[in-house]
């Protein structure tokens, strides 16, 4: 009850209320072993070896991208997906969605890997709601921006508040859930996560850094100082922060690599990804965890 009202008490500026959305009946597992066989068959699978260090644990699923529409974009408004990537998403959501049982699905991963625009999109896709954690403990400390929070009361404080608004966000359900980069360095907040689905952004440091570098530190404390031009600074410090968090990010569930898809849809960089092609790849990944999660328990 208490984290039910702590986020209806912000949910007007932060979330995407799924009761607006109908939602479909579960369809079965029957079926759901059917489309998954049609599919494998179109796709090529690729299992990474069980003795990968842990870094590289994550198994990459081949998603078929031949039909996919590289110039769609998505509305800055509404975040509706261009109309040839709608269907796509509602497919393959709710193929799945009966087979998270209402969890929650954690978004890690560095600041500026598109968290709060994919997790929009995935929460619409599978009619869940939508929370950023860094709003969510904005508003627990008076409406404060978490710069303004790291200047007044420090990154400890800011820390422990994060935690907080991670254990009441664990006790709910059917949420889609954006973290701050650094949330995975507690293992307690792990705990929390591990009610859930963790999937892990990993976006190449040269385009966060771009893409930071584009819209100002000013909103990122753990940027905003040192001297140099905007992305030299920038890189210099995601590099020492990786170092840090890449193990951390590397325990989620599901990896998404936007390199991976670049080289499967023959872009040149991540920056013509669009966050609908992501999001696609993201639920991929979640398929996939879902399969494998659904193997150990037969096995048990």
């Amino acid at each position: 009850m208490e984290a039910r009202a702590v986020v209806k008490g912000f949910q007007f500026c932060t979330w995407i209320d799924s009761e607006k959305v109908k939602r479909r009946p579960p369809t079965g597992s029957a079926r759901f072993s059917r489309r998954l066989k049609e599919e494998q068959s179109k796709r090529q699978v690729l299992v990474a070896a069980a003795h990968l260090p842990k870094s590289n644990r994550h198994r990459h699923v081949a998603v078929d991208y031949s039909h996919w529409n590289p110039a769609s974009t998505m509305e800055s408004g509404n975040f509706l997906a261009h109309f040839d990537e709608a269907p796509v998403l509602k497919t393959k959501s709710q193929e799945i969605e009966p087979y998270l049982n209402g969890r929650c699905i954690y978004l890690v991963g560095m600041m500026g890997s598109g968290k709060t625009t994919v997790g929009k999109i995935l929460s619409q896709a599978l009619n869940y709601s939508f929370v950023d954690s860094d709003t969510f403990v904005e508003h627990e400390v008076g409406g404060k921006s978490v710069a303004e929070i790291f200047k007044l009361y420090g990154e400890g404080f800011f820390r422990d508040k994060e935690t907080e608004a991670l254990r009441k966000l664990s006790m709910m359900q059917r949420y889609v859930v954006s973290t701050g980069g650094g949330a995975v360095v507690r293992p307690v907040n792990w705990k929390c996560m591990q009610k859930g689905i963790s999937v892990w952004l990993d976006v190449p440091l040269e385009a966060l850094a771009q893409r930071i570098a584009d819209v100002g530190t000013g909103s990122r404390p753990l940027l905003h100082h040192g001297p140099g031009d905007a992305y030299s600074k920038t890189f210099m410090r995601l590099s020492s922060l990786f170092e840090e968090r890449g193990d951390a990010y590397a325990n989620a569930n599901a990896r998404v690599s936007l390199e991976n898809i670049v080289a499967k849809m023959g872009y040149r960089d991540v920056s013509n990804l669009s966050p609908a092609a992501i999001a696609l790849e993201a639920l991929q990944q979640i398929e996939w965890f879902l399969e494998e999660e659904r193997g150990r328990a037969r096995v048990f």
